[in-house]
Formats: structure tokens, C-alpha cells, sequence
């Protein structure tokens, strides 16, 4: 069985302009006859799966429950009637009309965009599982689905015989053994100044609210620059992310084995001076991605454990040690055991390379 997630935007505008009648008790709001039913399985469901893996794994941390902010989404499952022989994207109670338009228990009929064509043409083998709708900060609408298929959703790629090895560093975004940069966008230092001035007209909004005693939700100001100030931060992060699809997909697509350092960067933000770069940077993501596409296009990723790949000569094996191991301002230096000239990111993108080889 394969297994896939697409994401929908949807436009739920029309949807939300109903009048409420919720029961006026401390969770009369689930009672709403617009709410579907599976809407709160789902969510027991997670709340006693959070808690058997907090006592089996005990490392999650103490289930928390999220407030109502203005980001908000819920779960709600496809379910096939007993007449329904061959469950597919067409006769389950999440449903494709046709190629715009998406069935939901309770929202009814909704129009979506960006379905690509190949899950169209494949609609009839594919069944969908676990729905989940969704709000950004901006209030933009999403419809992620978990669907399920007898067939692969994209074809396997033919092997190019390439191997290479990946340096991350946050001098350039990508080095790799063959001596291709890729430079680092810096996203976020590009709209960082107009950012601070949105967030901190935000901050004076908020204080007048206060000092007025209105509710933040009640103050129109307030939410006019609120809802800037996400535009701005969806901007780079969308941005970020469309940087790191277009890097992950053309390192699997043209190579059978990828090797990159295995960086832990929860440690790495720990070092105040460099937070912001590596947070911008989107290291962890992008191994996330390269790890799911490895498995998607039949590729293979190994991570190795970083040390001493950049204080190593690549050439003869000799590791810089005492007075003369490499600081960050390094960036080219010479073996002093062979006398093999080196650029620094490219040396350990070798190294990296070897280790991953010599793992297999």
C-alpha cells in the first residue's frame, strides 16, 4: 500500500458567514449541528494517543491542549458506505466532484485549486483516509488528505549512477563533493528590518487595546496590523519553503545515493550569535524533505555523524589538531601533511561523501 498527503487551499469564506447557536455551556460549542460528529472522534482520539505515547516513550512531553488562536484546524475521517465494493476518491463521504470541487461532511460543496493532474487521472485507485481542514494565521483555508493506493504515485527514477556528499553551512546554504554551491537566500535577514517596525506597531496597538480595556479580537487596528505582520512572516516562510523543495527535489532526481552530516539543530540554537542564521537557514527541513523523497523516488539518504569531516584532509587523511585546527573564518587553507590545497565547505562535502560510502 502507498500512502500520500496533499494539501488543498479551499475557500470556506462563504461557509463561516452563518449565525452560531451554540449550547452555552463551557463546550457547547462542539454541540453545533454544523460540526461533524467525527470532528470530535478524532480528536479523542489523539488526546489518548498523545498520552499512551507520553507513558510508553516519555519523550513527547505532557500532552498539552492548544487554545483557539487564529491559527485552527480539525481532523475528521472518509468513511465508505457497506454498498460501496471499491472505495476510491469519488463515493466516500470526502469526495472529488470533479477536478474543482470537494465534498465535506457539513461544509457541503467546496471549491478547491491546485489538484495536480496525475492524482486526477489515478482518482478511481486511490482511497482517501484522514481529513484534516485548516486555517493559517492570514485566513487561508487548507484540505490535507491522507490517501492511499495499490499503485505508486509517481513513478520510480532510473539510476544515474551518481553519489554525492553534502556540506551544510550557513556561509553559502549548500556545498557538495563535486563542487557545486548553492548560495544561501537569507530569507528572513532580507525582510527582517520591515518586520521589526510591523511588530512593534503591533506591540503599541496592543497596549492602547489594553489601556482602552477592548478585547484584542474586538480591535480593528490591532487586527489589520496583526494580520500584516502574518503576511509578512507567511511570506518568507513560504518563500523558504518553495527553496528547499526546488534543492531536495533536484539532489534525489539526479543522484542513486545522497550522503549528508547528520546535524542536531535544536543543540545548534543554543549558540545565541548564530540562532537567527541557522532558524533562517532551514537545515532540519530540508533533511526531512530529502528523507521522504529518497523513499517517494526509490533513491537512497544516509546521514553520518559530522566530526572531524571538516577538519580533515580529504586527499590524505590528516586531521588538523592543536594550533593549527580550522576556526569559522577558515575557509581555504592548505594540508600541512600533503600540501592538497582546499576550499573548506568542499573538503568536508568529500569527506562526508567517504564516510557514507564507507558505511555501505
Amino acid at each position: 500500500m502507498y500512502t500520500k498527503n496533499l494539501t488543498l487551499p479551499v475557500d470556506l469564506t462563504e461557509r463561516l458567514k452563518k449565525p452560531s447557536t451554540a449550547i452555552s455551556n463551557i463546550h457547547g460549542w462542539l454541540n453545533h449541528p454544523d460540526f461533524d460528529s467525527l470532528m470530535k472522534a478524532n480528536a479523542i482520539k489523539n488526546y489518548k494517543t498523545a498520552w499512551k505515547l507520553f507513558h510508553q516513550v516519555h519523550q513527547a512531553g505532557t500532552p498539552k491542549f492548544h487554545k483557539r488562536g487564529y491559527i485552527q484546524t480539525y481532523q475528521t475521517s472518509c468513511l465508505y458506505g457497506a454498498k460501496v465494493t471499491v472505495p476510491t476518491m469519488r463515493n466516500g463521504s470526502v469526495r472529488l466532484n470533479d477536478a474543482h470541487y470537494l465534498q465535506l461532511p457539513k461544509l457541503g460543496r467546496l471549491r478547491f485549486k491546485g489538484l495536480p493532474s496525475k492524482i486526477l487521472d489515478q482518482a478511481d485507485d486511490i482511497r482517501i483516509g484522514t481529513t484534516t481542514i485548516s486555517m493559517d494565521a492570514v485566513g487561508h483555508y487548507f484540505v490535507s488528505l491522507q490517501m492511499g493506493s495499490k499503485h505508486p504515485f509517481v513513478s520510480k527514477q532510473s539510476v544515474v549512477e551518481s553519489k554525492v556528499g553534502i556540506d551544510l553551512n550557513l556561509d553559502n546554504f549548500l556545498t557538495d563533493s563535486n563542487g557545486q554551491v548553492i548560495d544561501n537566500p537569507r530569507y528572513y535577514r532580507t525582510i527582517r528590518g520591515k518586520l521589526a517596525r510591523a511588530q512593534r506597531k503591533l506591540s503599541r496597538r496592543a497596549r492602547r487595546a489594553k489601556k482602552s480595556q477592548r478585547r484584542l479580537s474586538a480591535s480593528k487596528n490591532y487586527q489589520k496590523q496583526r494580520l500584516l505582520v502574518a503576511k509578512l512572516q507567511l511570506k518568507v516562510a513560504n518563500q523558504r519553503k518553495n527553496f528547499l523543495h526546488h534543492v531536495s527535489t533536484a539532489l534525489i532526481k539526479n543522484h542513486d545515493l545522497v550522503v549528508a552530516e547528520e546535524l542536531r539543530s535544536k543543540n545548534m540554537l543554543r549558540n545565541h550569535a548564530l540562532a537567527m542564521s541557522i532558524a533562517d537557514v532551514g537545515w532540519r527541513t530540508l533533511l526531512d524533505m530529502l528523507t521522504y523523497k529518497a523513499a517517494l523516488y526509490g533513491r537512497r539518504l544516509l546521514t553520518v555523524n559530522p566530526r572531524n569531516t571538516t577538519q580533515t584532509c580529504s586527499h590524505c587523511g590528516y586531521i588538523m589538531t592543536g594550533k593549527n585546527k580550522l576556526t569559522l573564518a577558515d575557509r581555504k587553507w592548505t594540508c600541512p601533511n600533503c600540501g592538497i590545497f582546499h576550499v573548506r565547505d568542499h573538503n568536508a562535502a568529500k569527506n562526508i561523501l567517504a564516510k557514507g560510502l564507507a558505511t555501505l
